[in-house]
């Protein structure tokens, strides 16, 4: 997941897809402007459909150049040929990731709003740290909102690991996120349902991450 501009995309699947059906929208997303990673987000599933899932969608980001990650379970990433695993607080320490990972692949952390969290987490072999929610979320209906991106500033000035903003991101309220340092948006929806498709979702955001640099 190399950091090759200002501010890329990172998509996150939907929390309940069917994997065939899903593989057209995942294509016509990447084909439609630059996303720098897909993180396949299936909180409830059985491992046997994660594995299924997996197997049909992973070609179409790895064949495109796109990072293919894996949410909450390193074992099954090093397993089935992801490129690297997400975990939250509540899933599989950083250290123990970063063990079953080994040292190639890619391994993120969310660490909501906390700088310490941050700070550990890339002290224990993290690659890149996962700030958020930024602003509430369709996905995670519950979640309160954590981060300011003053946080984002902080880190970008402080340490050299990229960091991802998450939590109802959209063409309309990026802005900040991008000036204020983030290396990557995470987004489900403003992709997912936009009412022009997943290519319209990303060129609507890649447009609004342009005009937040002056591009």
């Amino acid at each position: 997941m190399a950091e090759d501009s200002a501010c890329r995309l990172y998509l996150v699947t939907p929390p309940v897809l069917d994997p065939l059906a899903f593989r057209d929208w995942l294509a016509a997303a990447l084909d439609a402007g630059d996303v720098g990673a897909v993180q396949l987000r299936l909180k409830q599933a059985e491992d046997d459909a994660i594995r299924r899932a997996i197997d049909v969608l992973r070609p179409a980001a790895q064949d495109r150049g796109v990072a293919f990650l894996l949410n909450d379970r390193p074992d099954l990433a090093a397993a089935t040929g992801c490129d690297g695993a997400h975990v939250g607080q509540e899933d599989t320490s950083v250290r123990e990731a970063r063990r079953i990972l080994g040292p190639d692949l890619t391994l993120g952390v969310s660490c909501h709003g906390s700088r310490e969290l941050a700070m550990t987490g890339g002290e224990d072999g993290a690659d890149y740290v996962a700030f958020g929610a930024f602003f509430p979320s369709g996905t995670k209906t519950d979640a309160p909102v954590e981060a300011e991106a003053e946080i984002l500033a902080w880190w970008s000035e402080m340490m050299e690991l990229p960091a991802v903003a998450i939590g109802g991101i959209t063409p309309m309220n990026c802005a900040p996120l991008v000036l204020a340092g983030a290396d990557f948006l995470a987004v489900v929806s403003a992709v997912w349902d936009h009412p022009e498709g997943p290519a319209g979702g990303v060129r609507a955001m890649n447009m609004a991450i342009a005009a937040a640099l002056g591009r």
